[in-house]
């Protein structure tokens, strides 16, 4: 960060730390940091603002922190005796509850091969939210009821990648013209739903 404040420079880095967890004993256990990834955020944080007063450079000091997790999405490989028709219900939602469309955004990236350190700004479309990462090569979309509307806005800013949540849209008739939709304004996109 102190190099590309003096240079205007754009080097990223990566910082790789076990989830360690903190003696609860300790004065940063007390202060809130239960692991060392804690405390090294912590850290970033105020290196950036350290250097960012020291220099009045404004840069981007931010960063993004990842754990390590399963699939967002529910295990679904049963066999046929295993099911009762009660369960079927389980069976509406394909992504597992606890997880949140910015999660979905990373598998996403992860999954297209696209750079995790790529910006990412979210944008309001018919009142739904969507992602647009690395300038709208990726737009992404994992809001319920999704209308045609707003399918068609999507499809007018011709990503390169148009992803939605299988359940997402608004209903069958929405899903089975998103195809069209896209096929008339942006042809080359392609499409992929969770």
């Amino acid at each position: 960060m102190t190099l590309n404040a003096k240079d205007a420079g754009n080097r990223k880095y990566i910082l790789i730390q076990i989830p360690e967890k903190t003696n609860e004993r300790s004065e940063a256990y007390k202060a809130g940091y239960k692991t060392i990834c804690d405390i090294g955020e912590e850290r970033i944080r105020r290196a950036g603002k350290k250097i960012k007063d020291e220099t009045g450079v404004d840069i981007d000091y931010g960063f993004r922190c990842f754990k390590v997790d399963s699939t967002n999405m529910k295990d679904v490989y049963y066999e046929p005796a295993d099911i009762e028709q009660l369960n079927l219900d389980g069976f509406a939602d394909n992504i597992k509850d606890d997880r949140d469309p910015e999660d979905l955004l990373i598998q996403v990236m992860l999954d297209l091969g696209i750079l995790l350190s790529s910006d990412i700004e979210t944008q309001e479309i018919n009142e739904k939210k969507v992602f647009s990462v690395a300038d709208g090569y990726l737009l992404a979309c994992f809001d319920k009821d999704i209308t045609e509307e707003t399918v068609i806005e999507i499809a007018k800013k011709k990503p390169f990648y148009a992803v939605f949540r299988d359940n997402s849209m608004a209903n069958d008739s929405v899903a089975a013209n998103s195809e069209q939709i896209f096929e008339m304004y942006s042809p080359e996109t392609i499409r992929k739903v969770l």
